[in-house]
């Protein structure tokens, strides 16, 4: 079992949480301009490391709160979560 640390609520079991994908992907400045090649980039294409990563969480079972967390792709090991703002 994983223990996952809501910033909010303190540590849980992974099982009250879902995964968003990978943390601080940044929204194209004018999505507009960009061609489907360049959206379809933004929107399906991640980083996916052996190591550690930085992921977008969310306590569906709890809080509902969205928050980052710093984990090792491999052990998955969790160093830290964080409050996204």
């Amino acid at each position: 079992m994983l223990l996952i640390r809501c910033p909010w609520c303190g540590p849980r079991d992974e099982t009250e949480f879902r995964c968003g994908g990978e943390a601080h992907v940044a929204r194209p400045p004018d999505p507009q301009a960009l061609d489907d090649a360049a959206w379809a980039e933004y929107v399906f294409i991640r980083s996916n490391p052996k190591g550690w990563f930085r992921e977008r969480w969310v306590h569906a079972a709890g809080c509902r709160r969205w928050f980052n967390a710093e984990r090792h792709t491999v052990t998955h090991e969790i160093r830290r979560t964080y409050s996204k703002e």
